[in-house]
């Protein structure tokens, strides 16, 4: 009990850390298919970026949730981008291929893989664990500059999906 109360105080700190006006993280690698990607191509679109890994029970908790409030942004300027923490991409593979049996098309967002060669990102999670790696999930706003608006520890709030649309 004294470590959940220990992590929602941490998630809530998270929350509240101001972003600041002028930071235009960047991301880099391959998506799952093999894409070459770049968050500066996604300049002009409200930008969601989520940390996750398949073995958090509330990131996966939470994917059918980013899914469907994908699917209702679609046609608008507005991406979501998950990157995965997994230390091994076996865990991820068989992830993602339980994923395109089960998932419509437009509810599939953008995939990249951590620890794929070539991958860099500068985002700085302000919340680690014991081993120091970061908690998870963490999800980033960018707005449509590229500009770091927000981030959140834990479950993403809902007031979050008003504030895209006023990003927008």
């Amino acid at each position: 009990m004294r470590l959940l109360q220990t992590v929602l105080i941490a998630f809530a700190v998270l929350a509240a850390q101001p972003a600041s006006a002028e930071e235009r993280p960047t991301l880099a690698g391959r998506t799952l298919e093999g894409r070459p990607f770049q968050l500066a191509a996604l300049r002009g679109k409200v930008v969601m970026v989520v940390f996750w890994s398949t073995g958090c029970a509330v990131c996966r908790d939470r994917m059918a949730e980013l899914r469907q409030n994908y699917a209702g942004w679609q046609g608008q300027p507005f991406e979501l981008v998950a990157v995965s923490m997994d230390r091994r991409a076996q865990d991820l593979a068989d992830y993602d291929r339980i994923l395109t049996t089960l998932v419509p098309v437009r509810q599939r967002f953008v995939q990249l893989w951590q620890g794929e060669p070539g991958y860099a990102d500068s985002f700085r999670p302000t919340v680690a664990s014991a081993d120091g790696r970061p908690q998870l999930p963490i999800t980033y706003l960018l707005d449509k500059q590229g500009r770091l608006v927000a981030q959140y520890g834990g479950r993403v709030p809902a007031d979050v999906w008003d504030r895209i649309a006023d990003l927008l």
